[in-house]
């Protein structure tokens, strides 16, 4: 049997229920490397998915703590679409992805595992990324470490925000 080892998981396995506050909650809680955050905008931030589907897989974050969109202003609601987009545009010239699931889980029964601050998730995608690791071993094979994406990507939403 093939061993793939993941050691940045075993902080989310023993993490348990959290305690301290909402980890999006995120403006001045330290530097940006450290905690993935890529990208700031009026509203909203981006950040690495700690737990990627796939490599490159960001969170688009309003500063809003909210559960819902109906607490956010149109502003917000704008700033958070043209993030969204930027972040699809980064991904595109980074990784060349065939494609992208872009979405939400509103709420613990719509899957999201933090339902107290909402984010919008954007997983490039790729013909064949769904292999049989993740039909009979459960597991995902992300061949980039986090570090690794996050350095490729900081600079593209440095320039590719100047352009807009």
């Amino acid at each position: 049997m093939e061993r793939i080892w993941a050691p940045w998981r075993i902080e989310y396995i023993l993490a348990g229920e959290m305690t301290g506050g909402c980890i999006f909650c995120v403006e001045d809680a330290g530097p940006d490397r450290e905690r993935l955050l890529l990208h700031r905008s009026r509203h909203c931030f981006v950040m690495l998915n700690r737990y990627p589907y796939t490599n490159g897989h960001l969170m688009v974050i309003p500063y809003l703590h909210t559960s819902t969109l109906n607490d956010m202003g149109e502003d917000e609601l704008l700033d958070l679409m043209l993030t969204v987009r930027l972040s699809q545009q980064v991904l595109e010239e980074a990784s060349s992805p065939q494609g992208f699931n872009v979405g939400m889980n509103l709420g613990k029964a719509a899957g999201a595992g933090v339902d107290e601050h909402l984010h919008v998730h954007i997983v490039p995608r790729w013909n064949g990324d769904t292999n049989f690791m993740s039909v009979t071993a459960d597991a995902r094979v992300v061949p980039e470490s986090l570090m690794s994406t996050f350095d490729r990507l900081k600079p593209l939403f440095e320039r590719l925000q100047d352009v807009e």
